[in-house]
């Protein structure tokens, strides 16, 4: 993710996002605006695998309890922020009960962020304070150079690091421990992208 610099004092407004060509996704944090380049396809390998899990036991209660809603770069609506895409983002429904039609207003229960060399710096020091700040109770970051998930707990407003998982294939992690997950599928094998010889 790069920061784009404007030449006025004035905050970023969705206006600024509106104007960004399709190559780009932008980001309005605490009146910044940040753009990257479209996920690398390791990265949305990653993001896709984790919702697709997570979707199908606890979106659609199979094999699971359900009671959630889980998207995939859900514009979130944030104190100050009025654009903020996390990679999978997901909700209680008891908080949540309706989609909202729009940006949604409603703080996750939790999000996960897909690490990526271009991404890394701002999703750490940047978009994982934003999430501590406006109440995210859990924060995933799934790392697909290493192939190490870090999941977070938020406790008396800092993150918390409850734990590390990597070719595990029934990790129960929280907040989605009540159903084992199997970590090792969410990276995409070595000489699956074109032209590459070794896994990311």
């Amino acid at each position: 993710m790069s920061t784009t610099t404007r030449p006025s004092t004035k905050p970023a407004t969705l206006a600024d996002i509106d104007t960004l060509p399709p190559s780009l996704i932008g980001e309005i944090i605490d009146g910044v605006l940040y753009t990257r380049n479209r996920p690398s396809p390791a990265h949305q390998f990653a993001a896709g695998e984790v919702h697709l899990d997570l979707g199908l036991a606890f979106g659609r209660g199979r094999g699971g309890p359900g009671g959630w809603w889980l998207l995939l770069d859900p514009a979130l609506s944030l104190p100050d922020s009025p654009h903020v895409v996390p990679d999978v983002a997901g909700w209680r429904r008891d908080r949540m009960p309706t989609m909202p039609a729009g940006a949604i207003a409603v703080v996750p229960d939790w999000v996960c962020e897909v690490l990526s060399p271009t991404t890394r710096r701002d999703d750490v020091l940047i978009k994982m304070p934003k999430y501590a700040k406006s109440g995210v109770l859990h924060a995933w970051l799934v790392d697909v150079e290493t192939r190490v998930l870090t999941a977070h707990r938020l406790q008396s407003g800092l993150w918390l690091a409850i734990g590390t998982y990597s070719a595990e294939t029934e990790a129960r992690i929280e907040p989605f421990d009540a159903v084992p997950l199997n970590v090792a599928q969410w990276w995409l094998p070595a000489g699956a992208v074109e032209g590459e010889r070794d896994a990311p």
